[in-house]
C-alpha cells in the first residue's frame, strides 16, 4: 500500500472518529498502533508504561480528531507527535515520582540515623584536630610541652605546676603562654 493511499485511508478515520464512530477509532487503533508503541516504547524504556502511554494517547486522538488538519501534517507524524507528548510526560511523572521517593527515603534515613553520639563528619573533624595537636605538641620543647599538657590535659593551675615541677611561676607562667602561641601558630596552618 503507498504512503499516499494509507495517508488518505487514515485521514478518513481520523475524521470518522471526530464524528464519534468507534468502528473508525478501532480501525485507526488496527492500523496505527504497532507503530506508534514501539514510538513509545524507545521514548519510556518499560512496556507496561508504553502501554499506558499508547492508551493515553489514543483516548487523546479520540478527543482531538476534530482539530486534526491534514493540510498542517501527516496522520502518522500527527498521532507520533501525541505519543511523544504522552511519553514524555509519562517519564516526567516518573521523575516526579521518584523523586518524593527519594525525599521520603531521605528523611527515614535521617530520622533512623539520627541518634545521640557525633555524626561521622563530626567524629573525622575531631580526629584530624586530635592529629593536628598532636602534630603540633611534638615540635614544642620538651619542658615547654610537659607544662601545656600539665596545665590544660589535668587543668592544673599555673601555682600548682610550679610547685609540682619545683619551678618558678614566671618560668611557668612564659612556658605556657609562649607554648599557646606556638600551638595557635602551629594549628592555624592545618586548619
Amino acid at each position: 500500500m503507498s504512503t499516499l493511499h494509507s495517508d488518505r485511508e487514515l485521514m478518513e478515520l481520523i475524521d470518522r472518529v471526530a464524528a464519534q464512530d468507534d468502528s473508525a477509532l478501532k480501525a485507526l487503533y488496527e492500523r496505527t498502533s504497532s507503530k506508534l508503541f514501539g514510538l513509545a516504547l524507545r521514548i519510556v524504556r518499560q512496556r507496561d508504561a508504553a502501554e499506558d502511554v499508547l492508551q493515553d494517547a489514543f483516548v487523546a486522538i479520540w478527543r482531538g480528531a476534530g482539530s486534526y488538519r491534514a493540510s498542517l501534517s501527516p496522520p502518522m507524524a500527527w498521532m507520533g507527535l501525541i505519543v511523544r507528548s504522552r511519553a514524555l510526560d509519562a517519564l516526567r511523572k516518573r521523575t516526579t515520582d521518584r523523586s518524593d521517593v527519594t525525599d521520603e527515603l531521605d528523611d527515614l534515613l535521617s530520622d533512623t540515623l539520627e541518634g545521640d553520639g557525633a555524626n561521622p563528619m563530626d567524629v573525622t573533624e575531631a580526629s584530624e584536630q586530635a592529629f593536628a595537636l598532636h602534630q603540633c605538641l611534638a615540635k614544642l620543647d620538651g619542658k615547654q610541652r610537659e607544662v601545656v599538657s600539665l596545665a590544660y590535659l589535668r587543668d592544673q593551675s599555673h601555682g600548682e605546676l610550679a610547685e609540682q615541677l619545683k619551678l618558678p611561676l614566671g618560668t611557668v607562667k612564659t612556658w605556657i603562654r609562649r607554648g599557646l602561641d606556638q600551638l595557635r601558630n602551629c594549628m592555624a596552618r592545618y586548619v
